[in-house]
């Protein structure tokens, strides 16, 4: 029952204690963890030279060696190199959450030092409830966004090009080796080699072209769009079809590349969330405005309660980004009927 007494605000310095106690305690937890994973690692490290100096060794005396030794041989080696490049990545990332943590706690801590008028007008100016700047909320859920793209990006390096490229070094010991013993089996082994090479050119073409396509920069948008559907098409993954209409031009290159990245991002959604048959990519270029529509016919998702409950972190995000460049987003869903965002980006 209200008797109308008002209810006591709480007091911001303690919410800033328990926050920064908090903070430490997680930040405890994770170099702990540090710690474990880099024993971990370094023990990984070691087997995994011994693994490689068993290889060598059987190789020195090929002629001899059971083909099912060297090939367990081999098998355990590869093994070992990919536990120690998941590990590793695993500790880069621990690595970072260390670094945003120990920041947290740097700003948790001098917040305590300020007194309680200083602290409301901070919160104030956080909030962006009394001037026109970018909210601090909206900064760290954009920079939380970019640092998983990092994570994202170095776990694909480690579990690509860099285990690839492993691969390729002791394929090459292996033709070296074998030039002595055996030259018809070495110019077979060079011509896996050779294809094994094109395989990770291939990749890190790939690579390269996700992360920023060099012909936005020669061809624009609306080029780049087509090869990035007809290869992610070609992958096998489901149908995409992207229809272009309106006037073909270029345009500014920071809102070309955000268009890319938008599109990108949003048929990531799709391929990896949505449980699609299909998917569609409009684009419309109108005098004073790109109009970018992505729909699928897959799970779809309640967007309210997504959107409130954070879990739609990519969605949140990428609703921001295109506020900044002036635009707008709009994002019909249901579940079991599929999902429709579409994108309005001013082009003076």
């Amino acid at each position: 029952m209200d008797d109308g007494t008002p209810t006591p605000l709480s007091d911001p310095g303690e919410d800033v204690r328990e926050e920064h106690e908090l903070v430490q305690r997680e930040l405890k937890e994770v170099d702990l963890l540090i710690q474990q994973t880099s024993a971990e690692v370094d023990r990984l490290a070691q087997r995994n030279a011994q693994s490689t100096n068993t290889v060598k060794q059987l190789e020195i005396n090929l002629d001899t060696v059971p083909r099912e030794d060297l090939k367990q041989a081999y098998t355990e080696a590869q093994e070992s190199q990919k536990r120690l490049f998941v590990m590793r990545g695993q500790l880069e990332k621990l690595q970072s959450d260390q670094r945003n943590l120990t920041r947290l706690t740097d700003q948790l801590a001098r917040m305590r030092n300020l007194s309680p008028t200083q602290m409301s007008g901070a919160s104030e100016t956080e909030s962006g409830s009394t001037d026109g700047e970018t909210s601090q909320p909206a900064i760290v859920r954009i920079i939380e966004t970019q640092e998983q793209e990092r994570q994202r990006l170095v776990r694909q390096l480690h579990d690509g090009p860099a285990q690839s490229l492993t691969n390729l070094i002791l394929q090459a010991e292996i033709c070296e080796r074998l030039f002595d013993h055996d030259v018809a089996r070495a110019r077979k082994e060079l011509g896996n080699l050779k294809a094994s090479v094109t395989s990770t050119f291939q990749k890190v073409r790939d690579f390269m072209f996700d992360l920023r396509p060099m012909m936005l920069d020669d061809l624009g948008l609306v080029p780049t769009l087509r090869r990035y559907v007809d290869s992610v098409a070609k992958k096998g993954t489901i149908p995409i079809s992207l229809t272009v209409t309106g006037n073909e031009r270029r345009f500014t290159d920071y809102k070309e590349v955000a268009l890319f990245h938008f599109v990108k991002d949003l048929l990531t959604n799709v391929r990896q969330h949505s449980d699609a048959t299909q998917a569609q990519v409009f684009l419309d270029l109108t005098e004073d405005m790109v109009r970018v529509t992505v729909e699928d016919n897959g799970s779809g998702f309640e967007v309210k309660e997504t959107l409130e409950t954070g879990v739609g972190l990519g969605l949140s995000t990428l609703h921001e980004r295109v506020e900044m460049l002036g635009g707008q987003v709009q994002i019909d869903s249901t579940v079991s009927h599929g999902t429709k965002v579409s994108l309005n980006i001013p082009i003076p």
